[in-house]
């Protein structure tokens, strides 16, 4: 057997010293946050099993790690799921101490940080020093073309396609800026707003009549097997409460790399997307 001097025998590699420290980390995190069991199912398929579960994180920490310790089961090696739920109660909230011990292990491991990862989910720096919405887009969309050109980015970013999304008979769709639009009718009609009046299965933005949907994947250009976009679409819901509460799709997660950071920037478009009209990000 080939080793190399980060790989000799009798000395764990690199990936399982980063594997051993990440579930001390979580071990420790599930013991001081309190964590809940999540709700898991295993259904038998041909050649093995398929692990399907729902969780539910009072934050943002405390729901990744949930997720991460229901895949976390000796009886999945491959730590994989399928047609899994993570429900986060208060969407903008995380453990600041937690994310810093898990960038620490992620940038080790050659991952971008974690609020670079929730920037491509929405640019909250950017959007602190906008005037209004209107500025935002125009800013992201001069800047888009460069943002481009960073590794993984070369099909765009989910923000980029929330407020220029390629559409059939207009080049750049702001879907952000129409959703934002139809929350705020809701809000100036002086009575119970429309709670049901939002969504639309398999919607385009192009097709008119827009829901309070996003979407992301764009059938026409969006072939690769796997990369860009895992997330599909965002779909919006107005409660009876005035609260926005936020259902995200994706084809594909990968919990380590990019989870953490996409519930975030979720959470922070969620924020944004609510406030402007008036309403409430749930909770």
């Amino acid at each position: 057997m080939k080793t190399t001097p980060k790989d000799k025998p009798g000395r764990p590699s690199a990936g399982a010293r980063l594997a051993r420290e990440l579930a001390g980390l979580l071990l420790v995190a599930a013991g001081t946050l309190g964590l809940v069991r999540a709700a898991y199912a295993i259904h038998a398929v041909p050649g093995g099993f398929m692990l399907s579960f729902a969780v539910t994180g009072r934050d943002v920490t405390r729901a990744w790690i949930a997720a991460c310790n229901a895949l976390d089961r000796k009886d999945n090696p491959l730590r994989t799921g399928l047609h899994t739920v993570v429900r986060i109660t208060d969407p903008t909230g995380d453990d600041a101490s937690f994310r810093t011990e898990l960038d620490r292990l992620r940038i080790a491991k050659g991952h971008e940080p974690i609020e670079t990862v929730a920037g491509t989910l929405f640019p909250a720096a950017l959007a602190a020093i906008s005037a209004d919405h209107g500025d935002l887009v125009a800013r992201y969309r001069r800047a888009y073309p460069r943002l481009k050109k960073y590794a993984g980015n070369a099909h765009g970013t989910y923000f980029g396609r929330l407020v220029a999304y390629p559409g059939a008979k207009k080049t750049e769709i702001d879907q952000v800026g129409n959703i934002i639009s139809r929350l705020r009718q809701q809000a100036s009609r002086g009575k119970a707003p429309m709670t049901a009046a939002y969504e639309a299965d398999l919607a385009h933005v192009s097709d008119g009549g827009l829901p309070v949907e996003a979407p992301v994947h764009a059938a026409d250009r969006d072939n690769l097997y796997r990369g860009f976009p895992c997330l599909s679409h965002v779909s919006f819901q107005l409660d009876r409460d005035g609260k926005v509460h936020a259902a995200a799709l994706y084809r594909s997660h990968y919990m380590f790399e990019r989870a953490y950071g996409n519930y975030l920037g979720l959470g922070r478009l969620l924020s944004y997307i609510a406030h402007r009209p008036g309403w409430c990000p749930a909770p």
